[in-house]
């Protein structure tokens, strides 16, 4: 067994917090989380904890929220934990190069790709709407750059047909700590090395936006359903049916699949519907929508919405209802 290194955990949700119950799990000395501050939540508005505060309270850790590191007095109060390395997961504040440098190690990163691809907020989801065959996660020594650091390590897996960033987020939080480990077992013997990124096949990974979940029936059916999984849990691909009232019905989509029909029907138009599911054309094949949620209402079989709303999913129209 390698030597135990102090380390110093920064993260936030609850990926975060699997990996600093690895942490906690094994050898490794934890002497202190950090954390944003608690945050508003619910129809109340009470102060929130996040995943990984939680987590550090139930094992009687020191846990520090400062609002950034700009401040000396925070500066001051890292450096005293005397950390030999920082790990930070999904954080959410930026770390100054003081602070990058303070732990005798310096600080590494958990992050959900393959680096130097998918850089940024939202590699998980990018992956899969690109139509990514493989993600993982790599563990890199942090600089001043966004997800620019040297690779120490790199754990991969496969991203199936089947797969949303739901799924894969649960791969990743599985790989993501094994990997953790085992790089903090390479430093801890100074046998680790550093693989600098090729910037020139760097991808950016930009962060979800509740606009893009609007299905285009303009994009191929293949897109359309790279988008639906990437958008799974959050902001979930939806259409806006309009009734004859004007009245705008925003319907979520949770399940689709690809018809590889040939069509020369205008994009946007019901092909079918019944028990098996709602068919739109696109502008190449058509999408097979399967499980879906009506405002106000619960995820459903689109069989099971057809024998409410037949009305509005009429073959022949259009899935937006009366857009003119």
């Amino acid at each position: 067994m390698t030597k135990p290194l102090n380390v110093i955990f920064a993260g936030t949700p609850d990926f975060a917090a699997q990996h600093l119950q690895a942490l906690i799990d094994s050898h490794h000395n934890v002497v202190a989380v950090y954390c944003p501050p608690d945050k508003p939540a619910g129809r109340g508005k009470k102060l929130t904890s996040c995943a990984t505060k939680l987590l550090a309270l139930s094992h009687s850790l020191p846990v520090e929220q400062p609002v950034n590191f700009k401040e000396s007095a925070a500066q001051a109060t890292l450096a005293s934990y005397q950390a030999d390395v920082m790990v930070v997961v999904a954080y959410g504040l930026l770390l100054p190069e003081v602070i990058l440098n303070t732990p005798r190690l310096g600080c590494i990163n958990v992050h959900g790709s393959i680096l130097p691809k998918w850089r940024g907020a939202a590699p998980i989801q990018r992956a899969v709407e690109a139509g990514d065959t493989e993600t993982g996660v790599t563990i890199m020594q942090m600089d001043k750059g966004l997800d620019t650091g040297d690779m120490i390590l790199i754990a991969t897996c496969p991203i199936t047909i089947e797969d949303t960033s739901a799924s894969i987020y649960e791969t990743l939080a599985q790989l993501g700590p094994k990997a953790l480990l085992e790089t903090l077992a390479l430093m801890a013997t100074g046998q680790h090395t550093r693989t600098p990124q090729n910037n020139n096949e760097a991808t950016h990974a930009a962060k979800l936006n509740k606009t893009e979940a609007e299905l285009d029936w303009q994009l191929p059916a293949i897109t359309l359903h790279r988008k639906l999984r990437a958008y799974i849990p959050w902001p979930v691909a939806q259409f806006t049916y309009i009734d004859q009232n004007k009245t705008e019905h925003r319907t979520r989509v949770w399940q689709a699949s690809v018809e590889r029909v040939e069509h020369n029907n205008t994009v946007g138009t019901i092909l079918s519907a019944d028990k098996n599911g709602i068919v739109v054309a696109t502008a190449k094949y058509a999408l097979r929508l399967e499980i879906m949620q009506l405002p106000g209402k619960k995820a459903l079989p689109c069989q099971d919405i057809l024998n409410s709303r037949a009305q509005w999913f009429k073959i022949g129209e259009s899935i937006n209802g009366n857009i003119q």
